[in-house]
């Protein structure tokens, strides 16, 4: 072997990825990068000698001295050819093994000044000799197990006469990791070198074995997967031939996939997957075939680990709601309450509000609005009038046309698990001898148990943990307790006039213009026509009714627009009644002066509050006492107990204590077609009783609510502020309320408060001072006084003879 080497020399130096050449060696590869094309040129030019060594990190695309090993080899570049792209494919011999003493430059191209290392020629020892064919026979092993290697090989390893030569030749030719070749390479000494070869061998070896072994097993199961391949085929064609044309195995292995695809629990992947070997194994013409399908296209529709990109701007949310509602301040705030929590704790469960009030004022409405600003599919549930537990739970499949609840439905048709899910009308379930819908909804609306709920039909568990879910409800009342305790109830009152008239304005009439063709130039109406619509042609809580009569009204007008009678239509108040015919309502209209026995009450309807007159009258009679008016049970006793609280007092207020014996009372609360029941009319009766006993007449400007006690204790009510809305609508100007209703005006609105004077009250005696004019020569000035008129009649009339005066058994108010 000639030798072109002196013991140091000065080259360039080529880096090498992932790949390590050994002396005696021969391959060819690729240079693309251009220093590397650079110090390729720069050897040609010369002596066709480079340094290759490889990199540290291959991953490192401009290595320096750092990036690069010590120890590499220097080759002799047979052959260039260049490519496209700068790019330079050479043939390579490696020469010898060298060691970098120094880098004397790194730009544009490495030099190194290296050692190069001389192995020596001299005959191998009778140790070496019998250590070369120890690893010879190991080689021969590791070939007959990797059998891709070239035969010559084998050849050429019985050319190698000594040590280093033998295990340069094996190392070049083996698919070590670059790494171990690395190791080996620098490994300068040969015994050293060979026997640390033997040992990769071996390791290598029983790798290999191992390797076999598992192939083995796992071919063993690949031709038993033939083997049933090829028996399904056969099943296969004969059903072919028999007109079977359904393939149930493919269909099967469809389903499997899909389902392994959507990453679910382990529990709900198995139900899934025991129901595909059912379709698979099920025989032909089979109505479970249709079943089992059906529910497996039902799983796979549902939005598994699908969940939409909640956000959570407070401020914009805040924005849209005021937007697309006006009012509604109070809800508004306990919602954006609500959605701050939630962004400040992401991963909480699912919130669950309620919204209680009148129909018509918009709880829907400000569900969906609340969807849209959070980016939540919302989906509604109508609730009204459901009355089987399967509704909200599903059917079981072992009936037919079974299918899942609403819940999953609706989820199913959201496209996503983190839905807003409208509960409309849950007041209004129902319950049967098919199970209370109720009862299924606890379950629902607990977001302690809601991470895992078993829908019949699906039969795997459900997480509506992200499901926010809110309920809408007319009547509080009606909602099952333990249904209430697992939701959030937000209240929404009935609107005001004012409220009514700011939503008309900007929101009813806006979007009817453009539902009935109609533009702000060809069709206008004024602010007293909209007051109009609210007072006199609509009596409700909501706005509906009052969407309704403007529709009409752009209708009408639509028909002289096209008819040409007119360019534009411009109303005012006093023009509604040639479009919708004379006033459906009339304000309640307050009596000119003060009467005898007729005294301004105030009520509370689901549309809104009330002005409820009370009328007495008194004649010669027997004692008796007459109710009309469609009372309930509650107003009768209310009634009663006024009459006996007025003739209890009778010695201190100046009437005759024997009238229950001579006189006959009758009591009455006018438009009798209409159902009036509870307590708090008490004081309203308590005045018009003593004035019709006294012939003292009742100031026409005050109205009073409150409940009565047989001692004349005035006790809270509930409904003040629809009730004051009702003062304010009819004129009045001083409101009488019980004294710790004071707390309730908090919620009043704004406008009706500075209209109204509010009188806080604890005692009929105060009442009597405020409504009745001509009482002040009887009134007590102070509650000392109050309690000594209480104590002198309760002498002059004891109200339960063996019982201490005094005495009366609480009751619950609701």
């Amino acid at each position: 072997m000639q030798n072109y080497f002196l013991k140091t020399c000065k080259i360039p130096v080529l880096p090498l990825r992932g790949l390590v050449v050994f002396p005696q060696m021969v391959l060819h590869f690729d240079v693309t990068r251009r220093k590397s094309v650079t110090a390729v040129n720069r050897a040609m030019d010369s002596d066709r000698l480079i340094f290759l060594c490889s990199q540290t990190n291959p991953e490192v695309n401009d290595p320096g001295p750092d990036d690069l090993f010590d120890v590499g080899v220097v080759g002799r570049i047979k052959q260039t050819l260049k490519q496209p792209g700068n790019t330079v494919r050479i043939v390579v011999e490696g020469v010898q093994r060298a060691r970098v003493a120094a880098y004397c430059q790194t730009k544009p191209y490495a030099v190194a000044e290296v050692d190069v290392f001389e192995e020596s020629a001299e005959p191998p020892e009778p140790s070496q000799f019998a250590l070369m064919r120890v690893v010879r026979k190991s080689f021969e092993n590791y070939l007959s197990i990797f059998r891709k290697t070239p035969p010559d090989i084998l050849f050429k390893i019985g050319e190698c006469k000594y040590p280093g030569e033998l295990a340069d030749f094996i190392c070049g030719n083996i698919p070590f990791e670059f790494r171990q070749k690395q190791e080996l390479l620098e490994e300068f000494d040969p015994n050293e070198r060979l026997e640390r070869l033997f040992s990769v061998l071996n390791t290598e070896i029983f790798l290999s074995r191992l390797e076999h072994d598992i192939y083995e097993k796992a071919q063993e199961q690949i031709d038993q997967n033939q083997r049933e391949y090829f028996l399904r085929e056969q099943v296969k064609a004969i059903q072919e031939e028999l007109g079977e044309e359904e393939d149930p195995t493919q269909e099967a292995d469809t389903y499997r996939k899909q389902i392994l695809k959507l990453a679910l629990n382990k529990e709900a992947e198995k139900v899934l997957l025991k129901e595909c070997d059912k379709l698979e194994k099920a025989p032909y013409g089979s109505h479970e075939v249709g079943i089992i399908r059906t529910y497996l296209d039902t799983c796979l529709e549902l939005p598994w680990n699908t969940y939409s990109k909640i956000k959570l701007d407070i401020e914009k949310i805040r924005k849209v709601l005021d937007k697309q509602h006006y009012g509604l301040q109070k809800v508004k705030d306990l919602i954006i309450e609500q959605l701050a929590v939630a962004k400040l704790a992401p991963k909480g469960k699912g919130q669950i509000l309620c919204l209680v009030g009148p129909p018509g004022v918009g709880k829907t409405s400000i569900a969906q609005s609340i969807a849209g600003a959070v980016n939540r599919k919302a989906q509604r549930i109508a609730l009204g009038g459901v009355r089987d537990e399967a509704e909200i739970r599903g059917h079981r499949r072992t009936y037919v046309g079974a299918m899942p609840g609403r819940l999953i439905s609706a989820i199913k048709r959201a496209g996503t698990s983190n839905p807003l899910l409208i509960l409309d009308e849950i007041d209004k379930l129902a319950a049967d001898f098919r199970g209370d819908p109720t009862s299924a909804l606890l379950e629902v609306l607990d977001s302690e148990q809601n991470h895992a709920f078993y829908d019949h039909y699906l039969d795997i568990p459900y997480d509506l943990t992200q499901v926010m879910f809110i309920a809408t409800a007319n009547d509080y009342s009606m909602i099952p307790a333990p249904l209430r305790d697992r939701m959030d109830i937000i209240e929404i009152e009935s609107y005001t006039r004012e409220e009514k008239f700011n939503i008309a304005k900007k929101h009813l009439v806006p979007k009817q213009l453009k539902n009935c063709g109609l533009t702000a130039k060809t069709f206008k109406i004024d602010d007293s026509g909209i007051y109009a619509l609210i007072d006199f042609y609509t009596r409700e809580a909501g706005v509906r009714a009052l969407e309704r009569k403007l529709i009409s009204v752009m209708r009408k007008s639509a028909v002289k627009l096209v008819n040409g009678e007119v360019a534009s239509v411009k109303l005012k108040g006093e023009d509604l009644e040639n479009l919708l015919g004379p006033k459906r309502y009339l304000k309640d209209n307050l009596s000119e002066s003060d009467q005898v026995g007729v005294v301004n009450g105030l009520a509370w309807t689901s549309v809104g509050g009330e002005l409820l007159p009370i009328e007495v009258a008194v004649m010669l009679g027997t004692g008796k006492l007459e109710l009309t008016g469609s009372l309930g049970d509650v107003m009768k006793e209310s009634a009663k107990t006024a009459v006996s609280c007025i003739r209890s007092y009778s010695s201190v207020l100046g009437i005759d204590g024997d009238f229950y014996k001579n006189t006959d009372i009758h009591i009455h609360a006018p438009e009798g077609a209409v159902p009036k029941d509870g307590p708090s009319a008490g004081i309203a009766m308590a005045t018009a009783i003593y004035s019709a006993l006294s012939h003292n007449p009742i100031s026409k400007d005050v109205a009073m609510t409150g409940e009565i006690t047989l001692r004349g204790r005035v006790l809270p009510i509930g409904g003040l502020k629809e009730k004051s809305i009702a003062a304010y609508k009819n004129g009045i100007k001083t409101v009488i309320i019980p004294n710790e209703n004071n707390r309730d005006l908090y919620y009043v609105d704004k406008t009706v408060k500075e209209q109204l004077n509010y009188i806080p009250v604890k005692h009929i005696f105060e009442v009597l001072k405020l409504a009745v004019p001509n009482f002040s020569e009887f009134a007590p000035d102070d509650e000392t006084q109050t309690a000594e008129f209480e104590q002198e009649a309760i002498e002059k009339t004891p109200l339960m003879p063996g019982k201490p005066s005094g005495y009366h058994t609480p009751a619950i108010r609701v």
